[in-house]
């Protein structure tokens, strides 16, 4: 069968983590390249052996010859480029969270229907086995009615005042940092888990660390303090270090979580826990490859990942054997996977229901994000539109 054509724009961290994937999943070569630097572009497709660099992510998304758009650049590009490459009709992978603000991402999610392109969102923990395992676990009955959901999300990259990224900038990452960034993966993978849709928040957030010192030159994704031949200025950030969040899910289930991207030690730890009225069951990002099971008239249990004990929807997720560990790449692995097959089959996205997040599911974490920041700043609760 003909391999897909696919184009990447933005080749920072998440860009090729997105070239891995399409690779490993193996329906797609890549065709091209187009970042904000040509000449650091070129550099970079030697590297990955990319034979393509684009002159700009406008000449890519106008190629004929692509068959799908990955846009993995900042967010404030989010847009406008989501928005062609559904003009041009090439199916569209989006970094998240989908746009500035609701109005942006409204404006897709009706633009992708009126031109019925296939579209998703990268909310990769969807793709880990257990939480595949932990949703057959929620929605067969086994755990009860649900009562509960709550955890965190946290972060250490931005702890200290010299630590810089574009997220940072109000105008390229948007009002809302560490809740947008990493709180949407939280939120919707509580979503997902339950089918329960967060109808209310309650929301404090904080900028813990006012100004930092920035680099004259970027600096990359989870790098460390820029070295001391990088020239510093002072920034005043606007943007959130922690949101700490109260929620209510439809069915009457509520919920908590604090997100931080400035708690020293913790790497990337999604951690969350949905209580049911017969078992609780636990999921971390951080140790991805078990799950804790617990009852109160039993012994609690561990499952390790092991294909030959999971589900059948999970054990698709999973490709080696127990005791081989799947962690983040093998997550978006199998979201692109699952994208890319959708594509190739010719589903039509207004018929067929998607085993990806797409741009509706993408749209909803930018209202929740409207409200977050609605509450905070009034100091109550408030319903998602």
């Amino acid at each position: 069968m003909k391999k897909l054509k696919a184009g990447i724009i933005g080749i920072g961290f998440v860009g090729v983590a997105h070239i891995e994937a399409i690779r490993r999943a193996g329906f797609a070569e890549i065709a091209g390249i187009a970042g904000r630097d040509y000449d650091k572009t070129t550099k970079q497709s030697e590297r990955l052996g990319i034979t393509r660099v684009y002159h700009s992510w406008q000449e890519m998304v106008s190629d004929p010859n692509l068959d799908i758009i990955h846009n993995c650049t900042p967010n404030h590009l989010h847009f406008q480029i989501n928005k062609a490459a559904i003009q041009a009709g090439k199916p569209i992978f989006s970094e998240k969270p989908l746009a500035m603000d609701s109005r942006e991402s409204g404006n897709l999610v009706g633009l992708a229907k009126e031109k019925g392109v296939a579209n998703a969102v990268n909310y990769n923990y969807r793709g880990f086995p257990l939480v595949q395992q932990a949703r057959y676990l929620v929605q067969s009955g086994y755990l009860g009615d649900i009562r509960l959901v709550h955890g965190s999300y946290l972060q250490d990259w931005l702890m200290y005042p010299e630590d810089y990224n574009w997220r940072l900038e109000t105008p390229l990452g948007g009002k809302s940092r560490a809740f947008a960034d990493i709180g949407t993966h939280w939120c919707d993978l509580v979503q997902y888990l339950t089918g329960l849709k967060i109808s209310e928040v309650l929301a404090d957030i904080k900028t813990i660390i006012p100004e930092r010192s920035r680099p004259k030159t970027s600096v990359e994704t989870f790098s460390r303090s820029p070295d001391s031949t990088n020239q510093l200025e002072k920034y005043r950030v606007e943007t959130e270090d922690y949101c700490a969040l109260l929620l209510a899910l439809e069915n009457g289930v509520r919920g908590s979580c604090v997100i931080s991207q400035v708690s020293p030690g913790r790497k990337n730890r999604l951690y969350l826990e949905i209580d049911g009225s017969k078992r609780s069951v636990v999921w971390d990002q951080e140790n991805p490859n078990y799950l804790w099971i617990g009852g109160r008239d039993g012994a609690n249990m561990e499952l390790m990942k092991d294909p030959s004990l999971l589900c059948q929807e999970a054990k698709r997720y999973a490709d080696y054997p127990g005791g081989h560990n799947e962690g983040w790449p093998d997550g978006l692995k199998n979201i692109v996977r699952n994208f890319y097959g959708f594509v190739r089959d010719g589903k039509d996205p207004l018929q067929n229901v998607p085993d990806f997040p797409t741009f509706e599911d993408g749209h909803l974490e930018m209202k929740i994000i409207d409200a977050v920041l609605d509450s905070s700043q009034r100091g109550r609760w408030v319903r998602v539109k």
